[in-house]
């Protein structure tokens, strides 16, 4: 007996959703088509952020942040010990060693203070994830003059003092 995914929650999308994947298989843009242009500009609007830039996976989007920010070789990322894999492998992937803290056990989020315990002279980098809608205190964390990046996979929509998470730091990923 076949179990549907989402038994009824997208029957009422299911029109639009058939018109929309035709389209795009009609057009063969299934690569950087306009759609993904679209996406882009859309999304990076309803975050407030200058860009966004679509590509293959989340541990790709991580891995290509860190590396825009600056991350090499050698270099440490202080990251949260609650995570899921990708969010340590990106770093392995960038050539640094993920350092972990622990996470405030309300929000499930890093603090100043878990951070700052973690933080070395190797340390290029901190990697926040915003968990259960939960968005991690990056205000807070501005004061060790660290590069941020947002892993904002959990947190699409989340906000926290009026900053959409995914536009609070120097740089965020998504995954959807």
């Amino acid at each position: 007996m076949p179990v549907p995914l989402f038994p009824s929650s997208h029957d009422r999308y299911a029109p639009a959703l058939r018109e929309r994947l035709g389209a795009v298989i009609e057009s063969g843009h299934y690569i950087l088509g306009p759609e993904v242009e679209a996406f882009e500009g859309e999304f990076a609007d309803y975050l407030g952020a200058q860009h966004c830039v679509g590509v293959a996976n989340g541990t790709d989007a991580i891995t290509i942040a860190l590396k825009a920010l600056g991350v090499e070789p050698g270099d440490e990322v202080v990251m949260p010990s609650f995570t899921f894999y990708a969010t340590a492998e990106a770093a392995i992937n960038a050539g640094a060693t993920p350092v972990f803290c622990d996470i405030d056990p309300d929000t499930y989020c890093v603090t100043a203070e878990t951070v700052e315990r973690a933080i070395t002279p190797r340390t290029k980098a901190i990697a926040v994830v915003h968990l259960f809608g939960n968005v991690a205190p990056v205000e807070d964390l501005r004061r060790f003059g660290l590069p941020i990046l947002e892993d904002a996979a959990q947190a699409a929509g989340a906000s926290l003092d009026g900053g959409m998470a995914g536009a609070l730091g120097d740089a965020a990923t998504f995954s959807f």
